[in-house]
């Protein structure tokens, strides 16, 4: 039994699609099961990372859980609960910004993904991490509400403008980490994970206009319009610095989707397509 954490998110939905038509056994934690959407065929169970009898629970018969983190302070008891269930991989999706040979890292969302996986190699546990560069998050997304700007009228306004992003399909992420989940090989790599094309802000906004048929642009707003604007649980001061850091550069791609799950990264386009619904 594999258990995906976060299964209601893009990753995590896409991870229990592709295990299940694998004829794979899944089961899938969300807060609330009833109104999950998940395929028939996943054990979907209530429960939380804040809450460890939940995940105690969640984890009977479970050998491998992927692990998608926002909660402060839950490592222990998770890392507990697993090892007392006899789980035997986590597949962890970290951070792109981790660095290994800092003494201390970069920033907070950098700081709080390393110290996770500093208790995951401490545990005794088999591991995978994936580490997500934070330009190919598709930050712009959810940090300013895109698809609500979208259905409000063609602009869409957001920082820099001619910042660089490789923003990834989720269903690359989640073909990653099915693999990581059901093939011993992985075991204890470390894989950085991109989307397959660098493209900037104004570039992306005008792909979407494409495919939704609508003459969207990109309104650039200054960074102090744009903290003030972000999302309240964005992390408002590490995204803006990353966005200004790739103005003059393209953002990293690398090639581990095509290399792990032996397919082309599908292109920001193939996403836009894939999300129509969001916009309208």
């Amino acid at each position: 039994m594999i258990l995906v954490t976060a299964a209601t998110a893009p990753v995590g939905r896409s991870i229990v699609e592709q295990l299940v038509a694998a004829g794979r056994q899944v089961r899938a934690l969300t807060r609330d099961p009833e109104k999950s959407g998940l395929p028939a065929a996943a054990d979907v169970v209530a429960g939380d990372l804040s809450d460890p009898e939940s995940m105690r629970l969640a984890m009977e018969g479970v050998t491998s859980v992927f692990l998608l983190a926002v909660v402060p302070g839950f490592a222990p008891a998770f890392i507990a609960a697993a090892k007392d269930a006899g789980v035997r991989r986590i597949v962890f999706q970290s951070s792109g910004s981790v660095d290994d040979e800092a003494q201390e890292q970069p920033h907070v969302v950098a700081a709080f993904h390393h110290d996770i996986e500093q208790a995951l190699r401490e545990s005794g546990l088999e591991w995978t991490f994936l580490r997500l560069e934070l330009s190919a998050s598709n930050a712009l997304q959810w940090a300013f509400d895109v698809p609500a700007q979208v259905k409000a009228g063609d602009v869409v306004r957001g920082p820099y403008a001619e910042a660089a992003g490789a923003p990834i399909h989720p269903a690359d992420f989640a073909g990653v980490a099915v693999a990581a989940l059901t093939d011993d090989k992985h075991a204890g790599q470390t894989y950085q994970i991109t989307g397959p094309e660098s493209l900037t802000h104004a570039e992306q906004i005008k792909l979407l206009g494409k495919v939704l048929g609508r003459p969207l642009r990109y309104e650039e707003l200054s960074a102090d319009a744009a903290r003030e604007a972000m999302g309240p649980y964005a992390p408002a001061d590490v995204l803006l610095d990353d966005w200004a850091a790739h103005v003059d550069s393209a953002a990293p791609v690398t090639d581990v989707v095509q290399t792990i799950t032996g397919r082309p990264g599908r292109s920001y386009t193939q996403w836009a397509e894939d999300y129509r619904a969001d916009f309208s």
